[in-house]
């Protein structure tokens, strides 16, 4: 345990941290921890504290952005620098930054002192465990705020000013938006986990939320921002900052874990479910005690598939954004619990979920980006554990594939398969898997996800009816935008077959001119 002490934590959390089973600090934290602590050595002149000086006062100093070190003749922070790292997945991050916010806390606790800023919901609750767990000497107060729970309950827990706040960014903009009875313009913590995921723009945009939130914290403060996947954005952040951030990422040849036994399999698109249900029977039998984690693209698919295996008796449990969240923690609880040994799922648990025990991840189809890849493999092989990873490629899904091997820098291996045993299979596995789709039909699955988008307009405060115009007329402008467009090109190939076809022709004779000899004239 020496090795958490020599990186300047104090005794107690030294204490935790053996409590807990964490002997020996991991890269990332031994980089980052002595790091972010640093961040606040005093670099500015000093005076004595006079008894009347009020500014001696730290709460004061809170209030008007000066220096945190009494004594300090600076009007800001003196030092502020910001963190950014990046490591493989089950690398100990979470630790990195929560060990050294709990030992600032413990030096000047106070509420709001720590804003933790995450993708998705489950991630929340994981992150606040963590939080708990290390934080309990100190009698940490924290706060979960995440869509689909009641508002009301949430506004009165921010208004007690909890120590710690953990928050998916929609919803909190949302209070920020319609509550005055919290304040985060004294935070001193602004932490961004799965960073690269909240500041890039894609099928869930996180822009207008980030902006409210940002307006409304203190411009003097520390920000850390980890991932587990560096990209271009991260990048742009790192050389666009002005305090000099400390950067560290992991030294590492490939993206992914050594521990990870990465394989592909070679499976034609419309025998893709034999294969999966082949694949679980072939674990299930070697391994009983095993748990797997099957991730797909969509919410249907997830259903049907979770629907398909339970046909066939395997302990099966879903975990999409369809779902309630009390539905949603329902299921996580029973799979880590190993009451459920197959969790499929969509990309909502692709990110940052620690379940050790998980020894098989199979990617029922294959990512379209190879970050979504990293993050969905790294799901196994945790904590210094083995684990096999298996991904579904279709004749479609070649040069996917081509992505994935470039960025991890490892090519993956085929998975033996023995075909005659999944043909075997095929005309019962097709069957169940209709029968579960006229089911899912029947009980209107498409319609709630409707209402469920309708919702989700109201708590924006927008009206669906309106957005429905909107979106029509927009789709009508790009039906005409898209009509005007093949019309012009229609034409210009028009124009150019006709300039090509004059220039095969001889030139045409103007009116009124002959192209035959000129007639000699006689004398007048």
């Amino acid at each position: 345990m020496a090795g958490f002490a020599e990186l300047g934590l104090s005794s107690w959390l030294v204490e935790q941290c053996r409590q807990l089973g964490l002997k020996q600090p991991t890269p990332v934290q031994l980089g980052c921890i002595p790091a972010i602590l640093e961040a606040f050595a005093h670099s500015g002149p000093t005076r004595r504290r006079a008894t009347s000086d009020v500014t001696g006062d730290p709460g004061f100093r809170r209030t008007t952005g000066q220096c945190w070190h009494l004594g300090c003749m600076t009007d800001s922070l003196c030092v502020r620098r910001d963190c950014l790292g990046c490591a493989k997945t089950g690398s100990g991050k979470t630790a990195a930054f929560v060990l050294p916010i709990l030992q600032k806390l413990s030096e000047d606790p106070y509420g709001i002192f720590c804003l933790v800023l995450t993708p998705t919901r489950e991630l929340a609750y994981q992150i606040a465990e963590q939080f708990r767990v290390l934080g309990k000497p100190l009698g940490l107060k924290d706060c979960i705020i995440v869509g689909g729970m009641d508002m009301v309950a949430q506004a009165l827990e921010l208004s007690r000013k909890p120590h710690v706040v953990i928050a998916t960014p929609g919803r909190l903009a949302d209070h920020l938006r319609s509550s005055n009875t919290f304040s985060i313009k004294k935070i001193r913590f602004l932490v961004m986990d799965e960073a690269d995921r909240l500041l890039e723009q894609g099928c869930t945009d996180f822009t207008v939320d980030l902006e409210a939130i940002l307006a409304a914290v203190p411009a003097h403060r520390q920000t850390l921002l980890f991932s587990a996947t560096l990209t271009d954005t991260l990048r742009e952040l790192q050389g666009l900052a002005t305090n000099q951030p400390f950067f560290w990422e992991a030294q590492a040849p490939v993206s992914t874990v050594e521990q990870l036994d990465q394989r592909y399999l070679l499976v034609p698109e419309k025998v893709k479910d034999a294969y999966l249900v082949h694949l679980i029977q072939r674990f299930q039998d070697e391994h009983e005690d095993w748990s797997i984690i099957i991730f797909t693209n969509t919410c249907k698919t997830c259903q049907i598939l979770c629907m398909m295996l339970r046909k066939f008796s395997f302990p099966t449990v879903a975990l999409h954004s369809m779902m309630k969240q009390k539905e949603r923690f329902a299921a996580l609880a029973k799979f880590k619990s190993s009451i459920y040994r197959i969790l499929i799922a969509t990309d909502v648990a692709s990110r940052g979920l620690d379940i050790p025990t998980v020894q098989v991840v199979i990617n029922h189809n294959t990512p379209g980006l190879p970050k979504i890849y990293i993050h969905r493999v790294g799901r196994t092989a945790r904590a210094g554990r083995q684990g096999q990873a298996i991904t579904l490629v279709t004749q479609y899904d070649i040069h996917l594939v081509h992505a994935i091997e470039e960025q991890i820098k490892k090519k993956l291996e085929e998975f033996s398969v023995e075909e005659a045993e999944v043909l075997q299979i095929l005309t019962q596995v097709n069957v169940v898997r209709r029968e579960c789709e006229i089911k899912l039909e029947a009980a209107h699955f498409d319609e709630k996800k409707e209402i469920n988008k309708r919702k989700q307009l109201i708590l924006e405060g927008k009206d669906p009816d309106l957005e429905a115009k909107r979106k029509a007329e927009l789709a009508k402008i790009k039906q005409k935008n898209r009509r005007f467009k093949e019309k012009v090109e229609e034409t210009l190939k028009r124009q150019k077959a006709g300039r090509a076809g004059h220039k095969g022709r001889p030139p045409r004779t103007p009116p009124g001119s002959h192209s035959g000899p000129v007639p000699s004239q006689g004398p007048a």
